[in-house]
């Protein structure tokens, strides 16, 4: 599987490790998430963003542990009956929940904050304010994206004319 090979890139394992360890981290594996469980999504977002930003010389320290941390939450947007209800906890109300989350559990630093909190731009009212954010945000849309169209059986060149309606939609709402 894709996120055994992650934790093969010891600088990266090395990096996430503390956070992997911790038995709310850990839980995430519980609850599912498009074709996976939460955790497995966190990884493979984390991981993408830290090549991205050691490849652009940015602070891939930061988006490993942001991207790992960005769904650290525990409710079950499934679970909500009504579609506003949803798209209020699908859009906002998520990244607002982890980042109290993951603040409760470990120290982080006001680029990480904005990393978690801002990572469903442009569809929340959280817009990033560094290109780490932004990193961490592409990454989690293209994991989403490749997930669901594995999960409904579409191919990938579906998803990435879905992904490009999603985001002009998000973007001239």
């Amino acid at each position: 599987m894709l996120e055994e090979k992650i934790l093969l890139d010891k600088e990266y394992s090395n990096l996430v490790s503390p956070y992997l360890e911790d038995e709310g981290v850990q839980s995430l594996k519980n609850i599912p998430h498009h074709d996976s469980n939460r955790l497995n999504h966190s990884l493979k977002v984390s991981y993408l963003s830290y090549k991205i930003c050691k490849k652009l010389n940015l602070n891939y320290e930061s988006a490993a542990k942001a991207g790992l941390l960005h769904d650290f939450y525990f409710n079950r947007i499934e679970e909500c009956n009504i579609i506003s209800e949803k798209v209020r906890l699908f859009a906002n109300e998520h990244p607002e929940d982890a980042i109290k989350n993951a603040s409760s559990r470990f120290y982080l630093s006001p680029l990480e904050k904005d990393i978690i909190v801002s990572h469903m731009w442009p569809t929340s009212k959280h817009m990033p304010h560094y290109k780490e954010s932004f990193v961490v945000s592409f990454a989690d849309k293209v994991y989403s994206f490749k997930e669901v169209g594995m999960k409904w059986g579409y191919n990938i060149s579906f998803m990435t004319g879905a992904f490009f309606i999603f985001i002009m939609y998000s973007i001239f709402k």
